[in-house]
């Protein structure tokens, strides 16, 4: 237990490393907060031209997009845009190349949740949004649109803890992001503890949101 203990939740260690570790979580929260909004607009203009238009090619294609970026690895897809650019004669800098990489993943995701949530409001409520004298536009945003995010908005906030987490892999790239920051101090301390502070930290910067998300996943399941 001793063992365990020493090399797993060394509290001397934690003090020393958490200086370098709070830099990482820093890192961690500013690329979650650029990638996720990104994601999610991109998201929700790929679901709103999906339902919105009657284009069959275009609805083909905005299909295969998301199958296809759902289904492709994102480490890889990060590697590929961030390492592959420069033989196409496109270098990126790595902040741009992962969130290039979020976006067109993480995008997929946020269009499949729209479109469910589009696709639960009622075509009466552009109807009689229109009636009134709002544009579709307009319809669309005030209308129809926050029924739709309020429909979805506990697989929106899932989708954003995933997010969170996923940026771990910003690490290939050596983005100082939080797992990366574990990496470095185990390196220099040789023992996993930081690992482990790691996760408490993740632990704690995400237990709110889940418990967000449990909070409305009840309220959506009473209504």
């Amino acid at each position: 237990m001793n063992e365990i203990i020493q090399n797993f939740f060394n509290l001397d260690i934690y003090v020393q490393v958490l200086p370098f570790m709070l830099k990482g979580l820093w890192t961690t929260i500013w690329l979650s907060a650029l990638v996720i909004p990104l994601g999610g607009a991109a998201g929700l203009a790929l679901a709103l031209a999906g339902n919105q238009l009657h284009n069959r090619m275009v609805r083909w294609a905005i299909v295969a997009y998301i199958d296809f970026f759902r289904a492709f690895p994102p480490l890889v897809l990060l590697i590929l845009v961030y390492f592959g650019g420069p033989f196409l004669g496109v270098e990126l800098n790595k902040v741009t190349a992962v969130a290039l990489a979020f976006v067109l993943n993480n995008s997929s995701y946020f269009a499949e949740v729209f479109r469910a949530g589009l696709e639960g409001v009622h075509a009466g409520q552009m109807e009689a949004a229109r009636s009134t004298g709002l544009t579709r536009f307009q319809a669309l945003r005030y209308v129809v649109v926050p029924q739709a995010v309020k429909n979805v908005l506990p697989d929106l906030v899932g989708n954003g803890i995933e997010i969170v987490k996923l940026t771990s892999i910003a690490s290939v790239v050596a983005i100082p992001e939080l797992l990366r920051a574990a990496r470095d101090a185990q390196s220099l301390v040789y023992n996993p503890s930081p690992i482990m502070l790691a996760a408490i930290i993740y632990l704690a910067l995400l237990w709110p949101l889940t418990r967000l998300l449990g909070s409305l996943e009840h309220r959506r399941a009473r209504a």
